[in-house]
């Protein structure tokens, strides 16, 4: 997809952002974006219940206020929603927020729904941005349990976005949407990625000049880790190749079980959760992402930031971000065989190797946060004047 925005000069607003504090994509996305916005002037306000693991410096422009959940024995869960609505309140109406832009539908929509409606007997009508990542509309929003509160949320949230143009449509075709949804893609702040020299890095993973494969995510089922393995085994009989694991989940036990049924642990290293992850990027040669579902695939991006081309399957989004044949390939999820093929192709020859990385990089370069952020800015201002008009 490619982007064109026109320069924007927009009064620095205030902004408060709530997320999941986790490594998770769509905690990653917010936070990354709070601080892109707090370096272009505005100030922003994260409010959640542990420090975003991506929040690892503070400014003048950015604040973070914790979300505290009293233990009471007559709870056997603790009733976070009613804290959260509670922080919501007092944040917006002592730091006069001018706009709430909650990430992740459950349960942070309905919960800005219920801040929203408390902060209105004050006389403050907060203007509430939502946006959908992905497994908050494929997977827990479809469950009946929750599917008539996400539908509500959505269409009571002031501006609602998604980061793909496929997960807009799932949301249409899954709930009854009643207003519009604006997609805004996820970005990425190449400020982070400094494609230094790491060959002493290089030659520690791979002394014999292997090439190098990386994988990375949440080691749940849907991400397919155990294909990753079984691509892995089928690569490395035609090129000598190192595969970097990097994350945890419930899946990590079996992909290691499998590693060794295949005869391949030698050659791969499950380097756990890791913070500089474009530290590792830089050394690799190609991303395998084999997954079932990917509302964007922000960790392709990332790959592809660090000059790393994609072989992965043309599950949801995917498309949308890895052009087959250029940024590198994508195959039907599930199908092993055309994956290992298709990175053969990409590996096996030096010069071929060079143009995927130079494409890769290249297609990343449409998703840079200086293209992105202005699409934000931008709505944010549409929505505030919405809402003001009434």
């Amino acid at each position: 997809m490619a982007l064109d925005t026109n320069e924007l000069t927009i009064i620095g607003m205030k902004i408060g952002i709530v997320c999941y504090p986790t490594f998770g994509g769509s905690g990653v996305v917010a936070t990354e974006l709070g601080k892109a916005l707090a370096s272009n002037g505005h100030e922003i306000h994260f409010i959640t219940y542990s420090q975003p693991a991506r929040l690892d410096f503070f400014s003048e422009n950015l604040y973070y206020h914790e979300v505290a959940v009293a233990q009471y024995p007559l709870f056997d869960f603790s009733p976070y929603e009613s804290a959260l609505a509670s922080k919501l309140v007092d944040v917006v109406r002592f730091e006069k927020l001018d706009l709430l832009h909650v990430h992740y539908a459950i349960p942070h929509a309905s919960v800005a729904y219920l801040a929203k409606q408390i902060l209105a007997s004050y006389g403050i009508h907060i203007p509430v941005v939502t946006t959908l990542h992905g497994t908050d509309i494929t997977l827990v929003g479809k469950d009946k349990s929750f599917s008539p509160v996400v539908t509500f949320s959505i269409n009571q949230s002031d501006g609602v976005t998604t980061v793909s143009e496929n997960l807009r449509q799932q949301t249409l075709d899954s709930f009854e949407i009643t207003r519009d949804v604006r997609v805004i893609p996820n970005f990425i702040d190449f400020s982070r990625f400094h494609n230094k020299s790491r060959e002493h890095f290089k030659r520690a993973i791979a002394p014999e000049n292997e090439r190098i494969i990386i994988h990375t995510s949440n080691f749940r089922k849907v991400k397919n880790t155990q294909d990753v393995i079984r691509i892995f085994e089928k690569v490395n009989q035609v090129i000598p190749s190192k595969l970097l694991m990097v994350g945890d989940g419930p899946e990590r036990r079996n992909a290691e079980e499998l590693a060794r049924q295949l005869g391949v642990s030698q050659d791969v290293r499950f380097l756990g959760k890791q913070d500089a992850i474009e530290e590792i990027l830089s050394v690799s040669d190609l991303f395998l992402m084999p997954s079932s579902s990917e509302s964007f695939g922000l960790a392709a991006l990332e790959a592809m930031a660090c000059q790393v081309p994609v072989v992965s399957s043309n599950a949801d989004g995917l498309p949308e971000l890895n052009i087959h044949g250029v940024s590198g390939f994508l195959s039907n999820v599930g199908d092993v065989d055309d994956m290992a093929k298709h990175a053969i192709h990409v590996l096996e020859d030096c010069n071929r190797l060079k143009a995927f990385k130079d494409a890769a990089f290249a297609r990343a370069k449409e998703f840079d946060i200086t293209r992105i952020l202005p699409l934000y800015e931008s709505y944010y201002e549409e929505v505030i004047e919405k809402v003001k008009k009434g």
